[in-house]
């Protein structure tokens, strides 16, 4: 299960009895091996949206071991995604000060948006590697299995990796792949000091804006390459400034054409998600080497027995 917004939290990002009940009712019986909590922010600063999941103070940590261990009980792994909203944050109030990796118009940017984003200064970027590190041992420390970096669907790590936000000059410059990885580089080393060896890190990557100037399929093979280098345990494929959709593919997994590629080039799990909503469908994009493991979002978030229905309708094959 992915992460997806649920709006659920309380109204400074703490957990509440209605985010565990859902989390309870779509875990049920176990039978989803991983679920990816939805986007946390690290810093007020940060803040996608209103009622947006917290885990930016080690006060939000009691509340989080009663969410994990709902899923825990349940009988699935958990891992927390950790994100930065960069220059389309909501942030703690309207004043709240964007932050991005240059100072443009975002393609994603909400309509009549007052002011550009500010470029981050290397002060805040240093803040924001330990905003990302402090979060994930938080996470760990709320008994999650893993953590899971967003660098997707258009936030900060999103607008560092792509050329279509990213006009830096600096070593984190966008014209270049390694200067527009390099944050991601280090946001990795340090929530890989900062939460242990023995905590699984992985990375949501906007792999590809399918847009002329944005990232292509290429970069994110060797973007892949690098992240496995660093450390990264798993990695889970998404679109960039494109979204949670491909505009050239309505077929189930519609990031298949990445993930496959980028399987041919590193050695850890890839996770496809779009677009899945069958069981046959999951499995084949499986057996064809499409990908380690298969996202399944808005099926689920419809009936929250599709991983049940599904297991049942895949044995029943094997039998027949």
């Amino acid at each position: 299960m992915p992460p997806m917004a649920t709006a659920k939290s309380g109204e400074n990002g703490t957990v509440t009895t209605e985010l565990c009940d859902y989390y309870k009712e779509k875990s049920q019986g176990g039978y989803i091996g991983l679920i990816i909590t939805e986007h946390s922010y690290v810093s007020l600063t940060g803040k996608a949206s209103p009622n947006q999941l917290s885990i930016a103070c080690d006060e939000d940590i009691d509340g989080l071991k009663k969410l994990v261990s709902v899923i825990h009980q349940n009988g699935s792994k958990a891992f927390a995604q950790i994100n930065h909203a960069g220059g389309v944050a909501v942030g703690g109030n309207t004043s709240c000060e964007k932050l991005s990796a240059s100072s443009i118009q975002l393609p994603n940017a909400r309509p009549n948006t007052p002011a550009l984003p500010k470029e981050m200064a290397d002060s805040d970027i240093q803040n924001v590697i330990q905003e990302f590190a402090q979060s994930a041992r938080r996470a760990k420390l709320a008994g999650f299995d893993g953590v899971e970096i967003h660098s997707a669907h258009g936030y900060l790590l999103n607008q560092f990796y792509s050329p279509l936000t990213n006009k830096r000059t600096d070593s984190y410059t966008g014209s270049t792949l390694e200067g527009r990885i390099k944050l991601h580089l280090e946001i990795i080393n340090a929530v890989r000091k900062t939460a242990g060896t023995d905590f699984p890190i992985a990375v949501r990557l906007g792999a590809c804006d399918y847009a002329d100037g944005g990232s292509s399929i290429q970069d994110s093979v060797k973007a892949s390459k690098a992240f496995e280098e660093a450390g990264v345990s798993l990695l889970d494929i998404s679109g960039g400034f494109c979204g949670y959709t491909n505009p050239t593919s309505q077929e189930q997994g519609y990031f298949s054409e990445i993930t496959r590629e980028i399987k041919k080039h590193v050695f850890i799990p890839v996770i496809l998600t779009g677009g899945i909503t069958s069981a046959a469908a999951a499995e084949e994009l499986l057996e064809n080497n499409s990908a380690d493991l298969i996202g399944v979002g808005r099926a689920l978030l419809k009936d929250s027995l599709w991983a049940e229905k599904a297991i049942h309708t895949l044995q029943s094959s094997m039998i027949n």
